[in-house]
């Protein structure tokens, strides 16, 4: 099972692993805050060949080439562009009162197909921006990884899909009430910053699963997808 990441064959440092601050987190301003400390420790790694990049195009021999790492290091790919908005507005992404407003504007905001973008300046529309860079990342890197193409079809028509029916959920009365027990409960409200995380989380599966290929034996495969987040792969070994 080494070759699949619950029992490592080429341990990095910790220090090579930028990713181990977001693990463990459920507080969404913690998981944000933590976010944009680790994507420049992270592509710092990259630029400077710790890491092969995009992770996706990792081998079993490369360090953090273990399929629990390509998954983690690919939603941290694609979600690196949140903490690229040059002037952050936090509660669009995360405060319950904000969620109405961030929704809507991004259901008004054209879609693009980008991974190299500028910004406007303006939050409420560059986190639009990053929101679709991301999702188009994970189209790319399904590509370069050789996943299934259906599952990559209409990745930004179905986000869009999420967010429409986000928005009908926080019309309802009560909604910030019953966003503040669902997270006490530790579990994961329709904010914003969740509904990214986790369609990077479902798409940054299927492209580990292509990365490590045909080679992937039946129990090992089942463990990946029963798995809700990449951190339960070594908690199940």
């Amino acid at each position: 099972m080494a070759t699949f990441g619950w029992t490592r064959v080429n341990k990095p440092d910790p220090a090579e692993d930028a990713a181990v601050d977001l693990r463990g987190l459920t507080d969404p301003s913690a998981l944000l805050t933590a976010l944009g400390k680790v994507v420049p420790r992270y592509l710092d790694l990259a630029d400077n060949g710790v890491l092969v990049y995009p992770a996706c195009k990792r081998k079993p021999t490369d360090l953090l080439g273990d399929l629990r790492a390509i998954w983690e290091h690919t939603r941290l790919e694609a979600m690196r562009y949140i903490p690229m908005v040059p002037r952050q507005e936090a509660a669009l992404l995360v405060d319950p009162a904000r969620q109405a407003e961030m929704i809507d504007a991004f259901l008004r905001q054209q879609p693009h197909e980008n991974t190299v973008v500028d910004f406007t300046g303006t939050a409420i529309e560059d986190y639009g921006i990053a929101i679709y860079a991301g999702l188009n990342w994970l189209n790319h890197c399904g590509a370069v990884a050789g996943a299934d193409p259906q599952k990559f079809s209409g990745t930004l028509r179905s986000f869009r899909r999420v967010m429409v029916v986000a928005r009908q959920w926080w019309a309802i009365d009560g909604a910030a009430e019953r966003c503040r027990q669902l997270l006490e409960a530790r579990e994961r409200p329709p904010l914003v910053f969740f509904l990214l995380w986790a369609e990077c989380t479902n798409l940054g599966r299927e492209i580990a699963l292509a990365a490590a290929g045909a080679s992937l034996p039946e129990d090992a495969l089942a463990r990946v997808r029963s798995a809700l987040d990449p951190e339960e792969l070594e908690a199940k070994g």
